[in-house]
């Protein structure tokens, strides 16, 4: 069996009695450190092997832990803080697992952005977006699909990149009240609640989840455009051609290739 374990993500009395338990019982635990992971395991006084797991290693690693299962081991997997599968390798051991037909659970527990959610008081819906890609036309593409949704968005920041996230956020969302969080349930845990216009008043230090409200006016009625204005619509947002297609054709629920067929036609008729 293949247990994804949560681990407490600052104050260590939240993990739970089944999650030690749980761990204790494993023949092998997977980690994305060793040494971030064995000090929190002796803690508890746990003392099993030890393998790294983490984004740059698991599609290596994975076929051994298949093989294991395979054997009837016990495995689990813990990421340095949280929940297993969040912004860090899961959903693809998780595929492997399901193709091989093997047992696993989760050991629910800790979750930064959820506990982040909570505090800022911000309405559900919410889309968990996770960290920025660091790839530029990614990050804009990403965004500029998020930047009319009434739904609470939510993102995690390293400090090094705190001030650039919130920038580019307010570039493309605007004015959004925002919520940012760090080292939660720590001793020094802090909220601040902000607009994202505003500066960032302090040196970034410790890890941040950043939670911005949804867009409260109505932008457009996407539902009562032509494909030619719902296109348009994207393009003006900065989406390339490409993009502006796929997203139409998200919204509509058809092929992209129908979109794009519709719009080379608009555009020669206008031609003529």
């Amino acid at each position: 069996m293949l247990y994804f374990v949560a681990t407490p993500i600052g104050n260590l009395k939240d993990e739970s009695f089944r999650a030690v338990e749980t761990l204790q019982n494993s023949d092998l635990i997977l980690c994305e450190d060793t040494r971030t992971s064995q000090t929190f395991l002796n803690c508890y006084q746990i003392k099993k092997p030890l393998e790294s797991f983490h984004k740059f290693n698991y599609k290596q690693a994975t076929p051994k832990v298949i093989e294991l299962l395979k054997q009837g081991k016990n495995i689990s997997l813990i990421t340095d803080a949280g929940m297993p599968g969040i912004s860090d390798p899961g959903s693809e051991l998780v595929a492997e697992l399901v193709k091989n037909n093997l047992q696993y659970t989760v050991i629910p527990g800790a979750s930064a952005f959820l506990t982040a959610f909570c505090l800022s008081g911000f309405p559900a819906p919410f889309t968990f977006v996770g960290f920025l890609p660091d790839n530029k036309k990614e990050k804009k593409s990403l965004l500029l699909s998020l930047k009319t949704t009434t739904f609470t968005t939510i993102f995690y920041s390293a400090p090094h990149n705190l001030l650039d996230d919130l920038q580019t956020l307010f570039q493309t969302f605007g004015k959004r009240d925002v919520c940012i969080a760090r080292e939660l349930t720590k001793l020094h845990e802090e909220v601040l609640f902000a607009n994202l216009s505003q500066k960032y008043p302090k040196e970034p230090r410790g890890e941040y989840v950043i939670v911005v409200k949804g867009q409260t006016e109505q932008i457009c009625d996407l539902n009562n455009l032509s494909v030619i204005d719902h296109y348009q619509y994207y393009t003006k947002l900065g989406l390339s051609n490409n993009d502006a297609i796929k997203q139409v054709a998200k919204d509509m629920g058809v092929a992209k290739n129908v979109i794009y067929n519709q719009i080379v036609a608009v555009k020669q008729s206008n031609k003529n």
